[in-house]
């Protein structure tokens, strides 16, 4: 029976580690709120800490998932944080996306205390997430990967060995980037073809049998289509990620100019109150501002 440990209960954390715990292993888990921790302990052999140094103590295998820079940071690094009380070839894997710098800088403080670390960003969004059928892009040593495997499996389905540190997160920053852009240009061709008159279901029918067709449009269609902006992804941390990726690609000298303009255009969403809601709630600003709307009709 291993001793693994979960940090970050929230939209994508909670399913992830739920899978662990229903798996029959030991679970030390943590949340900024509390009362998730103590819920899903109630399952399983599972163990709701006080803080993310207690998670340590208690776990060999440890997985966190949270928002951005700051909060990876702060559950890792900071006051009570899993670094003072890592175990020496601890493995830690951190399946949020935040910049591969940070993840690099993170990862060579653990190593200073002979623990090894992992960038595991995963896409799948809460559908994947509640069905354990995540895709993980892993970055870092080979041999830590190997080890923490068998737990990964328990919550995923596609595996990628990018190689060394950070660079599960640059395959992630990519994937977001292409989706961000194509979300975009189906928000501007739906509400241009809808101001000219086609019905926006015929208007999918066409893309989907043509070389436009898109696995992300056919799934995220349906919801504009019904007005239902519930939350799988938030607009809030897609614009979070496309954002690390143009810090990526300054960093690099990569010009990126049509993510540029994708992002400025999920700061008008989210500065017209959508940054909760689903990313694809971001077509809202163009129907504002072109006054349609592309729902379904009849």
């Amino acid at each position: 029976m291993a001793q693994l440990g979960f940090l970050g209960l929230g939209i994508m954390g909670y399913p992830m580690a739920q899978h662990l715990v229903k798996s029959g292993n030991q679970v030390a888990l943590w949340s900024h709120n509390a009362g998730k921790a103590k819920e899903l302990a109630k399952d399983g052999k599972a163990t709701a800490c006080a803080t993310p140094k207690q998670v340590a103590e208690n776990a060999d295998f440890i997985f966190y998932c949270v928002g951005d820079n700051a909060m990876a940071r702060q559950v890792t690094l900071g006051a009570d944080g899993l670094i003072e009380g890592v175990r020496r070839n601890a493995v830690i894997a951190d399946c949020s996306t935040i910049a591969p710098s940070v993840s690099r800088e993170i990862g060579a403080a653990f190593a200073q205390k002979g623990a090894r670390f992992l960038d595991t960003p995963c896409t799948g969004s809460k559908p994947g997430a509640e069905g354990a059928t995540l895709t993980f892009m892993i970055g870092g040593d080979k041999a830590a990967y190997d080890a923490i495997k068998p737990y990964l499996d328990l919550m995923g389905k596609m595996f990628y060995y990018c190689g060394g540190p950070g660079q599960g997160l640059q395959a992630k920053l990519t994937q977001n980037l292409i989706l961000a852009n194509i979300m975009q240009a189906f928000a501007e061709g739906m509400v241009l073809a809808t101001k000219g008159g086609v019905a926006p279901e015929l208007m999918l029918e066409i893309l989907n049998n043509s070389a436009a067709k898109s696995g992300l449009i056919s799934y995220k269609a349906p919801f504009i289509f019904n007005r239902d902006f519930q939350t799988n992804f938030a607009l809030k941390w897609m614009a979070k990620d496309v954002g690390l990726a143009l810090e990526t690609g300054k960093a690099m000298n990569v010009p990126l100019p049509a993510t540029a303009l994708t992002e400025q255009m999920m700061r008008a969403a989210m500065a017209s109150g959508y940054a909760e809601d689903d990313f694809c709630s971001t077509i809202r600003v163009l129907e504002d501002w072109t006054g349609v709307t592309v729902q379904k009709q009849g």
